[in-house]
C-alpha cells in the first residue's frame, strides 16, 4: 500500500468498492480519465462501505442538516479516491489536486454551500497535505442531483510521470 492509503486505514476510513447502480440506470463513461499527466474525474455521490450510494438523501437545508452534508462530502471524497485508487493503482501517483467543482442540492434560499463542500476539502486536506492537497474550488446549488443525493463532486489532479 501507497503512503495515502496508510493514512486513510490510520485515520479508520476506508475507500468504497466500485458503486452499485441500480439496475435500469446505465453509466456510459468513466469515473477517471486519464490525460497524460492529468486525471480528470467524473461527478461523484457519496458511497456506503457496500458501494451503494448512501444518504441521507434529500435537500440540504431542508431534509439534510449541513452537518450530515459535510459527512456527505466526506464520503464523496472517499468514494472519488476509490475511483482514482482502481484506475492508477495506488494514490501516491496524485502530485496535485488542481480543482474541485462540489454541487449542493439545495433551495434557493440556502447560502452555505461552501461549508458542506469543506467536508471534502478538509479530508484531500488531511490526507495529501497543504502542497499535494491544495486546490482551487467553486461550490454551487443545485435543485437535483442523481439519486437524491445531496452533494456531488467533481475535480482533476495533476500525476506523477
Amino acid at each position: 500500500m501507497g503512503q495515502i492509503e496508510d493514512r486513510i486505514t490510520a485515520m479508520g476510513l476506508a475507500l468504497p468498492p466500485p458503486v452499485v447502480v441500480p439496475p435500469d440506470v446505465q453509466l456510459p463513461f468513466s469515473f477517471v480519465n486519464v490525460c497524460g499527466n492529468r486525471a480528470i474525474v467524473s461527478g461523484h455521490g457519496p458511497q456506503g462501505p457496500d458501494g451503494t450510494v448512501t444518504g441521507p438523501f434529500g435537500i440540504v437545508g431542508h431534509d439534510v442538516s449541513v452537518d450530515q452534508g459535510y459527512d456527505s462530502a466526506r464520503l464523496v471524497a472517499l468514494s472519488m479516491l476509490g475511483s482514482l485508487h482502481r484506475e492508477l493503482g495506488t494514490l501516491d501517483r496524485i502530485s496535485h489536486w488542481v480543482k474541485a467543482l462540489g454541487m449542493v442540492r439545495c433551495g434557493s434560499d440556502f447560502t452555505q454551500q461552501p461549508a458542506v463542500i469543506n467536508g471534502f476539502s478538509d479530508l484531500i486536506l488531511e490526507l495529501f497535505g497543504p502542497d499535494v492537497g491544495r486546490h482551487s474550488r467553486s461550490a454551487v446549488g443545485m435543485t437535483s442531483l442523481p439519486f437524491g443525493i445531496p452533494v456531488e463532486i467533481e475535480a482533476e489532479v495533476l500525476l506523477h510521470s
